[in-house]
């Protein structure tokens, strides 16, 4: 089997793994970066078929080309086909919306959704050379490891190991060759329980001062965790932005969520944003949880103008910003593009390290735990930080680099 990044190599973001054998060709995972405009991973040859782990843009973005130009069936759990659905579609209207290109139409997001086949956690799939066993992530609801049986090989795509209030953490499988993300590769997480207490006295502290918390979050995921984490604290919240419809997919599918019966309660006591008068009333109540989460469009936009200036308010971003994002901007130099209007953002600005990633320790551990001769390190920007501690043969590939592995 030969393996070959087309994207997400020595980067996160815009992943695309394509797996060739004597017999077929296949992708784990083909995504793009959703900035603005998005860049994409390297065109994939014919394939087909694809496994998508997950239906974060980065991972799943692509995945209508592929299914539309090479009628290539797409296999994922029916929690990621129905989320993808509604990220493709937004994907469009913000492509529409700020009048740059996009490579493929509403007609290929239909193709692609008759092209998905439902495979479960647990499973095990044959296909044309390629035997791959399904395993939980930890990441989002219905996220999977690929692990490719007959050769001997794990393709984590993105994981997380630790229990959250919406997933229970993955575990390592022994392997030879393990394919890791490193997404945070020297950075180590702080525990989530200290983490979740800090998060929720800034909020507090913040309306108990008289201002407002903005609280950008990704639709798929961090949406869903935030509102059960303030619901438990007995906060009134407004929810705008897709994160309300993405809550309801995930209930349909309770069996991918690690206590249905609490983010059905949560949402339950949410408010909902559906108009612009909404949005008035969501920003005098004082606490918004609103995409994009990196805030590269959709209302957070409109809400963190409101605030920019007040210093009693504050943006607490809760999750990780992408190069070139408009988050990472705001992080960086808090500052932010508004419009097409750079504006100087003067509120309290805050960073909580809310990841559906493993951290630095937790991929080493998994590393160890998989007991892999040969380790393969992507979805990366500082790869090498987790190679040198890795006792095992490193490999740390690049976009477009040819790897083969025996069977």
């Amino acid at each position: 089997m030969k393996v070959k990044f087309l994207g997400g190599a020595r980067e996160v973001g815009r992943l695309g793994i394509l797996l060739s054998s004597e017999h077929k060709t296949m992708l784990i995972d083909y995504g793009l970066n959703p900035t603005q405009p998005p860049t994409y991973p390297d065109e994939a040859p014919h394939v087909d078929f694809a496994i998508l782990s997950h239906a974060h843009l980065d991972h799943s973005g692509m995945i209508p080309w592929i299914a539309s130009r090479y009628g290539a069936d797409i296999y994922s759990t029916p929690v990621t086909k129905d989320l993808s659905r509604i990220l493709y579609e937004d994907m469009l209207k913000i492509a529409e919306a700020n009048g740059y290109p996009f490579p493929y139409m509403k007609d290929a997001v239909n193709i692609a959704m008759e092209r998905f086949r439902e495979i479960k956690i647990g499973d095990k799939i044959e296909m044309d050379g390629f035997s791959a066993k399904i395993h939980s992530a930890g990441h989002i609801p219905g996220s999977i490891m690929v692990e490719l049986e007959n050769y001997d090989t794990l393709f984590t795509c993105d994981i997380n190991t630790i229990d959250t209030s919406l997933m229970k953490g993955t575990r390592a499988r022994k392997v030879k060759n393990l394919f890791i993300e490193g997404t945070y590769a020297g950075t180590e997480h702080p525990k989530r329980r200290e983490l979740e207490r800090k998060f929720l006295d800034e909020v507090e502290d913040t309306v108990n001062r008289g201002g407002k918390v903005i609280i950008p979050a990704f639709a798929v995921g961090r949406t869903q965790e935030m509102a059960m984490l303030l619901y438990e604290r007995g906060h009134e919240i407004w929810i705008d932005g897709m994160g309300s419809r993405i809550a309801d997919i995930m209930l349909n599918h309770s069996e991918y969520i690690r206590d249905a019966s609490k983010l059905h309660a949560a949402m339950e006591s949410a408010n909902i944003v559906y108009s612009s008068h909404g949005r008035k009333l969501a920003l005098r109540s004082g606490i918004v949880v609103t995409t994009s989460g990196m805030l590269n469009g959709g209302p957070v936009l409109w809400y963190i103008d409101k605030i920019r200036d007040d210093p009693k308010s504050a943006v607490m971003i809760t999750g990780y910003q992408v190069e070139g994002t408009n988050g990472r901007r705001l992080l960086e130099r808090r500052e932010i593009n508004i419009y097409g209007v750079v504006e100087r953002v003067n509120c309290r600005v805050e960073f909580f390290d809310f990841s559906a990633h493993a951290g630095h320790s937790q991929l080493i551990k998994f590393i160890k735990d998989s007991q892999a001769e040969n380790v393969f390190i992507f979805h990366s920007e500082n790869p090498e930080l987790l190679a040198e501690e890795v006792d095992a043969n490193v490999i740390i590939p690049s976009n477009g680099e040819e790897i083969e592995i025996k069977g």
